[in-house]
C-alpha cells in the first residue's frame, strides 16, 4: 500500500464502537475464556467478548455521529472497561505511590532542546532554566519539561546517550533549578542507540542516571512501553519514578506506566474518548501533533478527556511555534484544570454530555465531571465562528442552581448563556441549590476578571528565521603569526558569482529554515531520510585562499604554546591531549577537541579566518584538498540561529561511523557538496574527537594570501530548490 502523509494510517484512526453489546459480567466473576487465549480472526461475526478486546487496541474511541446513539455508546465504554480491568486483573498499586501521584496532574509538559535558547545562554555560556519557564507564561506555565539530550547530534562521535547527560557540566544543578521552581523533569531514553560506545546495559545505565539526575520521570522514545525488568530497576532506583510510553500503550501495561505520549492521535469529527484515560483516570496522556501549526483538534480533545498537552515548539531543531490563539486555549484549560483537578479525578465522568438543543446545532459538545452537586461542563466549539447562547438542556433536565461562566468568571444567568469561541475551549460551573462552592472557585474567578483567561482569536503562525551570525569579536586582538602561507599551501577561490548544489539527508533537524512546512499526518521513512538537494548562488567580491590541510596537532600546539590561550569554558578542550601536547605519534593528526571559538582564535592567530560552508565547498570541489588521518569533519564559519536553535554547517564527513540506526549523524568521509546541519551544544559538548577544521584567508594580493585582519563579504541565504530521489 502506498503511504500517503496527508491521510492517517487505519492505525491512526479512531476506532468505530460496538453499541448492541451486553453488560459486562461483574469484575469477581471467573475469566472464560482465559484472558491469554490468542485470538484469531473469525470466520462468523465476532463474540461480544471478542468486539471487547478488540477495543484494547483503540486511540481514540469514536464516537457516533447521532446524539440519539451516545447513551448506548457511553455503555459501552463502561462495559468495556469493566471488562478489560477483569481480563487483565487491574491492580491500581502504581497510581497509589506517594513519589508518582503528580503525573496524574501534569498537564503541561514541554519538549525542550537541551540547548534551546531559551534554556542556555551562549554568550553567557549558563543555563537559563527561569527564562524558558517565563516564556511558558503565555501556555500558562509547564507542569513538567522532557529535557531532550542526544538526538540529533548523537553519532557524529562514540559518545553514546548517557555520556550525551553525563558529560554535560552542570546538569545536576539545572534539574534541581526545575525542581525549585515546582517544574518535574523527565529525561529520555532512546532504545535504538546501540552503535555507540558500549558500557552497561541500558537498564543499569537508566536507572543509574535517574537516580542521580534525581529524574521525576522518564520518556519512551519510539518505545510504547518499558519491559517489566526496566520498570522494576527504575522503580527501586527512584521510587515513584513515571514512565511514559509514546503513542499507544497497551492496555495491560497502563497498570506501570502512569502516563502516555498520545503522538499523532485522530480523533472523531464527534469528539471521542482516549481509551487509556477512560481505562484509569490517573492514567496522565499528553497530546501531540509535532509539526502541526494549528493544534486546535488535540487541545479540544485533552479538554474534553481531562488530560494534559505537549508543547514541543522546538522539535529537534525545527521551529514550530504554537499561535497565539492555541497558546491562549491552553492556557485557559490548565488554569481551570488545575484548580478542578478534584472534579477531573474523581468526579463522575460524562463524556457527550447532552447539551441544549442550539448548542449541538452549533457545533458545540462538553464532558461533564460532577460530584457532590457541583458539574463542570469542559465546552470545545468545533465550527469556525464563534458561538454565544444556552448550553445548560432545558427544564425540566437542568433546574435551579448557579451557573458561572468560568472564563469570564461572570454568572452566566439561568439560561446558562456563555460564549465559546470558534475551534476553542469554554467552561461552566453548574452548583446545585445546597451544594457547597469549591474553595477553588473564588481564586479561579478572580482570574478569570483580571484577564488571564483571555481567548485570543490570532491563528497566524508566529515564523522565525534562522540568520547567520557574525563570529563574536576578539577581546583582545591576537598577535599575528609570521607563517602565513604561500600560495601553494592553499586552495584560492576566485571572485565571481557561484552557484552550487548541496547535497544533504532530510533528518527532523531540517536545514537552513527548518524543515519545508507541509501539514503532513505523521512524517515517515523514506521521507524522513530521504537525500535531497538545495540550491545556494551568490558572489564572492575578492578571492578566498582556503587552506589545503586541516590544522594539526603540534600547529595548534604552537599557537598554545605562543598565545597561551584557554577557553572560558574548558571542558572537553584537547582532550585527546597528553599532558600539555599531543601524544608521541599524533602530531600531525588533524587537531580536534575544539570547538568553533577555538578555531576561530587559532584562525586570527594566523591571520585569517575560518571559510564558510560554500567558501569550503567551492575549494573542495576543485579537488585539491587533502583530508586528514583520520579524516575528521570541519568546522565552518556558518553559525545560524533563529533565536531558539544554534547551529552550524559541517564539511567532509569523518572516518567515524556509528551503525545500527537511521537516526545517528551521518558518518563516513563525504564529498564536498554535502553538508551537515549540527545544533550546537555548549559548555565544550561540542568538542568532538570528529570535528577539526582548516583555515581561510581573503587574498589582497593574487600571488598570495593577506597577513592583515580578513575583511568579511557578505554571504548568501539558501534557496532550496526542488526535493531529489537521488542517492
Amino acid at each position: 500500500m502506498t503511504f500517503d502523509p496527508l491521510v492517517p494510517r487505519p492505525i491512526d484512526l479512531p476506532t468505530p464502537v460496538p453499541l448492541d453489546l451486553p453488560p459486562a459480567p461483574p469484575l469477581d466473576a471467573p475469566l472464560d475464556p482465559p484472558p491469554d487465549r490468542p485470538l484469531t480472526p473469525p470466520l462468523d461475526p465476532p463474540t461480544a467478548d471478542e468486539r471487547l478486546v478488540a477495543l484494547d487496541d483503540a486511540k481514540i474511541f469514536a464516537a457516533p455521529d447521532d446524539p440519539a446513539l451516545w447513551p448506548a455508546w457511553r455503555a459501552t465504554l463502561h462495559t468495556w472497561r469493566d471488562d478489560a480491568r477483569r481480563r487483565h486483573a487491574y491492580s491500581d498499586a502504581a497510581y497509589r505511590r506517594p513519589g508518582g501521584q503528580w503525573a496524574a496532574r501534569c498537564r503541561a509538559v514541554a519538549q525542550v532542546w537541551l540547548w534551546d535558547e531559551l534554556l542556555f545562554s551562549y554568550p553567557e555560556q549558563r543555563f537559563t532554566p527561569e527564562r524558558l519557564l517565563a516564556d511558558a507564561d503565555r501556555f500558562g506555565g509547564l507542569d513538567a519539561v522532557v529535557l531532550w539530550h542526544a538526538y540529533p547530534v548523537i553519532g557524529l562521535d562514540d559518545r553514546n546517550q548517557w555520556d550525551h547527560y553525563r558529560d554535560v557540566p552542570g546538569i545536576a544543578e539545572l534539574v534541581d533549578r526545575f525542581h525549585a521552581r515546582g517544574v518535574h523533569v523527565f529525561v529520555d531514553y532512546n532504545p535504538w542507540d546501540t552503535g555507540t560506545r558500549r558500557g552497561r546495559d541500558d537498564v543499569t545505565e537508566l536507572a543509574a542516571l535517574v537516580a542521580d539526575l534525581r529524574a521525576d520521570g522518564v520518556f519512551l522514545d519510539t518505545l510504547r512501553k518499558a519491559e517489566p525488568e526496566l520498570v522494576d530497576r527504575l522503580e527501586e532506583a527512584r521510587p515513584g519514578l513515571v514512565l511514559e510510553g509514546e503513542s499507544r500503550l497497551a492496555t495491560e501495561r497502563i497498570a506501570d506506566h502512569t502516563s502516555s505520549w498520545a503522538q499523532f492521535f485522530a480523533d472523531s469529527p464527534v469528539p471521542g474518548v482516549l481509551r487509556a484515560h477512560w481505562y484509569e483516570r490517573r492514567h496522565m496522556q499528553h497530546h501531540v501533533r509535532r509539526w502541526h501549526r494549528d493544534h486546535a483538534e488535540e487541545l479540544q480533545s485533552a479538554w474534553l478527556n481531562g488530560v494534559g498537552v505537549m508543547v514541543w515548539e522546538v522539535v529537534f531543531g525545527v521551529w514550530v511555534g504554537w499561535n497565539p490563539r492555541d497558546a491562549a486555549t491552553l492556557r485557559r484549560m490548565v488554569t481551570i484544570q488545575r484548580a478542578a483537578d478534584d472534579l477531573l479525578l474523581d468526579g463522575d465522568w460524562t463524556p457527550l454530555t447532552p447539551l441544549h438543543p442550539q448548542a449541538h446545532a452549533a457545533g458545540i459538545y462538553a464532558s461533564a465531571w460532577t460530584r457532590d452537586g457541583v458539574t463542570l461542563l469542559t465546552l470545545v466549539n468545533r465550527g469556525d465562528v464563534d458561538r454565544t447562547g444556552p448550553v445548560l438542556p432545558p427544564a425540566p433536565a437542568t433546574t435551579g442552581g448557579t451557573v458561572v461562566d468560568l472564563t469570564t468568571g461572570d454568572d452566566a444567568g439561568p439560561d446558562a448563556v456563555v460564549t465559546v469561541p470558534a475551534r476553542g475551549v469554554g467552561a461552566v460551573l453548574h452548583l446545585v441549590d445546597g451544594a457547597a462552592r469549591p474553595a477553588w472557585l473564588g481564586p479561579l474567578r478572580d482570574a478569570a476578571r483580571r484577564g488571564d483567561l483571555v481567548h485570543d482569536d490570532d491563528a497566524r503562525f508566529p515564523h522565525r528565521l534562522a540568520r547567520r551570525l557574525a563570529p563574536p569579536p576578539a577581546a583582545d586582538p591576537p598577535a599575528v603569526a609570521a607563517d602565513v602561507p604561500e600560495r601553494a599551501a592553499a586552495v584560492v577561490v576566485p571572485a565571481g558569482d557561484w552557484v552550487l548544489t548541496v547535497r544533504y539527508r532530510a533528518r527532523e533537524t531540517g536545514m537552513y529554515q527548518g524543515a519545508p512546512y507541509v501539514d503532513e499526518w505523521k512524517p515517515l521513512p523514506p521521507r524522513l531520510h530521504d537525500a535531497r538537494t538545495l540550491q545556494r548562488d551568490g558572489t564572492l567580491d575578492s578571492p578566498v585562499a582556503v587552506a589545503v590541510r586541516e590544522v594539526t596537532n603540534a600547529e595548534f600546539h604552537a599557537f598554545v604554546r605562543a598565545t597561551g590561550h584557554r577557553p572560558v569554558v574548558a571542558h572537553r578542550y584537547l582532550a585527546h591531549w597528553s599532558g600539555d601536547g599531543p601524544a608521541p605519534g599524533t602530531e600531525d593528526q588533524p587537531v580536534t577537541h575544539v570547538d568553533l571559538d577555538d578555531a576561530r582564535a587559532y584562525c586570527a592567530w594566523r591571520g585569517g579566518r575560518l571559510p564558510s560552508e560554500d567558501e569550503w565547498q567551492l575549494a573542495g570541489q576543485t579537488g585539491r584538498l587533502v583530508r586528514g588521518a583520520p579524516a575528521v569533519w570541519s568546522w565552518t564559519e556558518s553559525e545560524h540561529s533563529d533565536g531558539r536553535t544554534r547551529f552550524v554547517m559541517l564539511k567532509g564527513g569523518a572516518d567515524h561511523r556509528s551503525e545500527g540506526s537511521p537516526w545517528y549523524v551521518d558518518g563516513g568521509v563525504q564529498p564536498p557538496e554535502v553538508s551537515l546541519k549540527l545544533l550546537l551544544p555548549g559548555l565544550g559538548v561540542a568538542r568532538s574527537p570528529s570535528i577539526g577544521f582548516r583555515v581561510a584567508w581573503d587574498v589582497i594580493d593574487a600571488a598570495r594570501p593577506a597577513a592583515s585582519a580578513p575583511a568579511r563579504a557578505a554571504l548568501p541565504r539558501p534557496r532550496p530548490a526542488p526535493t531529489s530521489e537521488e542517492d
